[in-house]
């Protein structure tokens, strides 16, 4: 069984940082072909730098949440890379929420980011995946991994808006799996716990506090490295999880075999 994914393209949105940008790098150092996705085109070309027309990385800068974009998106890749193989929907945003604040717009941000770009685009990209198919008799045509949260699952009033997309992501997740599979494309989900994202390294310069009430809620007692997402995405994009589809696998340190605790889901 094969967790190669090299010579495979792939489409990475939220690769701008964190771990999108991880993920887009660990795939690019595994011989993939990579288009890095995301709104910031200034950190996109410093994070990317110089791009060799014989490389195999390209980004594409452009506000995700409209449709053209996401159609100028798949052009570009193809353009680049004649195909595309994978698709990892990492473009996502956390923001605090007041849950008696009827004038707070955020539940109806999020959803936008958080899910609406993620089901479009995946729409966008599996109908590629089965065009370029053709004749292909059998085996898997594509792979379409979502980025989720244990926010899903956990009850963090102050993350209302977060915590309500995550949990429509894992369950467009699971719908578009059942949708796909005829077509041989398989769609799966990574929901997380604390990792040390910009926004977590940005939480923890302001509230220091926060480290130890994280680490001591979760069993193995760390937070995780961006690069650990990573090699789970991978896992879940390559042949290795041919028999995978319309799950919601959990890298969490153990922390949500824990009663509820009022620690930051970040």
């Amino acid at each position: 069984m094969s967790f190669s994914i090299e010579g495979k393209t792939a489409i990475v949105t939220g690769a701008a940082n964190g771990v999108g940008l991880a993920i887009a790098r660990h795939f690019a150092q595994r011989g993939a072909n990579v288009m890095f996705a995301d709104m910031d085109e200034t950190r996109l070309c410093k994070e990317v730098g110089e791009i060799r027309e014989d490389g195999n990385m390209r980004y594409f800068a452009g506000d995700l949440r409209e449709r053209l974009t996401l159609a100028n998106l798949l052009s570009a890749t193809l353009d680049a890379y004649d195909r595309v193989d994978i698709l990892v929907n990492g473009s996502r945003q956390m923001t605090a929420t007041d849950p008696l604040d009827v004038e707070d717009t955020s539940v109806d941000a999020l959803l936008g980011q958080n899910l609406m770009t993620a089901l479009r685009l995946s729409q966008v990209v599996a109908r590629r995946m089965i065009k370029q198919a053709g004749d292909q008799p059998e085996g898997q045509i594509g792979a379409i991994v979502n980025l989720s949260s244990i926010a899903a699952r956990r009850t963090h009033p102050d993350l209302l808006a977060y915590s309500v997309s995550c949990a429509a992501l894992d369950q467009m997740t699971r719908s578009l799996a059942v949708s796909l599979a005829p077509h041989r494309i398989r769609v799966n989900a990574l929901a997380f716990g604390s990792v040390m994202s910009a926004s977590l390294k940005a939480a923890l310069k302001d509230h220091g506090e926060y480290r130890e009430d994280i680490e001591s809620h979760t069993p193995l007692g760390r937070i995780a490295s961006p690069g650990e997402l990573a090699e789970a995405v991978q896992f879940l994009a390559s042949e290795g999880a041919n028999f995978m589809t319309g799950q919601i696998m959990t890298i969490d340190g153990g922390r949500t075999l824990l009663d509820p605790v009022a620690a930051p889901a970040h």
